[in-house]
C-alpha cells in the first residue's frame, strides 16, 4: 500500500436527543445510526468498509478497533448474540458490577476489571440491575489478534491505581482521534492505542501482583528455614500457608526457577554446607539435624546439589553459595 493517497472526511454527525426511562430524561446520542440511549454516552462506529485500503495497511491490518464507547451508569444494558459477533468485544468497567455469559460459562465484572469476548462465540452481557455498571469497550479485528490471549475468556482485575489511570487515558486518546477527521495518520494511530490497550490488560506486568507473589513466596521461605530439620512434603508445605499446591509451583517456578520441595532442597543443603564448614560436627551429625535419617540417602542428595561429597566438600576448599 505505498501508494496510498491520504484522504480526508469530516467527524460522523452526531444527533443529539432524548428519551425516558423510568420516568427520567436521558440525552441519546445517535451516531451512524446507532445508540443505546444512556445518559452522556460515547459510542463511535468506525466505517472501515469506506477506508478498506486504510485498513489494509500494514500498521493497520495488524489490530484495529471497529467500534467503540463509553456506556455510564448504563442501567438495563443487555446485548445477546446467539452466534457470536465478528470482531472480538473488550469490556473494561470503570465503576458498578456486570456480569457476561460466553456461551455456557458467567464471569462476574466489577470495578477496573477487563475481559474479551471471543469472535464467534454465543455470548450476552447485561449490568447488575442494583449496582450498574460504567464500561468502556471496543470491537476490534486485525491480523494478530492470536498474539493476545484473547480465547482464554478471564477476567483480569488492573489491580493499581496506575493501572486503571492507564486505561482511561488510553480510551480517552482513542475518543479524541476518533472524533477528529478519519485520515491514513489516524487510522495507523488508533491502531496503535488499542495495542497499548490490550498490552496494558495483558502483558504489562501487575506490580500489585507481583508484590502479592513476593509476599507468599517469603512467607513460604520463611517457613521452610524454620523447619529444616524437617521433610516436609508440598502437600504440608500447602496446608500450612493455607495456599495451593499449583499456586505455590507456579509462583516458586516464576520468582526462583525451582519447584517448592526443590527449593527446600537447596535451603537444606546450604544449611549443611555451613554445618560442614563451621562446626566440627560430622557427616551422620549434619544428616540427622536436618532430618536425614540415612546417612548415605543425604550424601547423594548432597553431591547431586552441591557437586561434591559431604567429606570432600569439608575437608576441601569448596565452597557453595547458590
Amino acid at each position: 500500500m505505498d501508494n496510498i493517497v491520504q484522504k480526508e472526511y469530516n467527524k460522523p454527525k452526531i444527533i443529539e436527543t432524548n428519551i425516558e426511562i423510568e420516568g427520567r430524561r436521558f440525552r441519546m446520542n445517535e451516531i451512524t445510526g446507532k445508540a443505546d440511549g444512556f445518559k452522556d454516552e460515547k459510542y463511535i462506529i468506525i466505517p472501515t468498509e469506506s477506508f478498506s485500503d486504510y485498513a489494509e495497511h500494514p500498521l493497520v491490518r495488524t489490530i484495529y478497533p471497529t467500534d467503540v464507547g463509553f456506556f455510564p451508569r448504563a442501567r438495563a444494558h443487555y446485548r445477546e448474540r446467539e452466534d457470536g459477533a465478528q470482531q472480538y468485544i473488550l469490556i473494561y468497567c470503570t465503576e458498578g458490577k456486570g456480569c457476561i455469559e460466553v456461551e455456557d460459562r458467567t464471569y462476574h465484572i466489577g470495578r477496573s476489571d477487563a475481559f474479551c469476548i471471543p469472535k464467534g462465540r454465543r455470548h450476552k452481557y447485561y449490568a447488575d440491575p442494583e449496582d450498574p455498571w460504567s464500561i468502556l469497550w471496543a470491537h476490534f479485528k486485525g491480523e494478530v489478534t492470536h498474539c493476545y490471549p484473547l480465547e482464554e475468556c478471564r477476567v483480569v482485575h488492573m489491580n493499581s491505581r496506575q493501572s486503571d489511570n492507564r486505561m482511561m487515558v488510553l480510551f480517552k486518546l482513542l475518543f479524541r482521534v476518533l472524533e477528529r477527521n478519519y485520515t491514513l495518520g489516524n487510522f495507523i494511530y488508533i491502531s496503535q492505542v488499542l495495542s497499548l490497550i490490550l498490552s496494558e490488560i495483558y502483558f504489562r506486568e501487575k506490580t500489585d501482583e507481583s508484590t502479592v507473589q513476593d509476599r507468599h513466596v517469603t512467607m513460604v521461605i520463611r517457613f521452610m528455614y524454620e523447619n529444616l530439620k524437617r521433610s516436609l512434603t508440598l502437600e504440608e508445605i500447602s496446608e500450612e500457608v493455607k495456599l495451593s499446591r499449583s499456586y505455590l509451583n507456579t509462583i516458586f517456578k516464576t520468582q526462583t526457577g525451582r519447584s517448592p520441595v526443590e527449593f527446600f532442597i537447596h535451603l537444606k543443603m546450604q544449611e549443611a554446607c555451613k554445618l560442614l564448614k563451621a562446626t566440627d560436627m560430622y557427616i551422620y551429625e549434619v544428616s540427622s539435624e536436618l532430618g536425614y535419617e540415612d546417612q548415605y540417602y543425604f550424601s547423594r542428595i548432597f553431591k547431586k546439589v552441591v557437586g561434591v561429597s559431604p567429606r570432600d566438600y569439608k575437608n576441601g576448599d569448596y565452597f557453595y553459595c547458590e
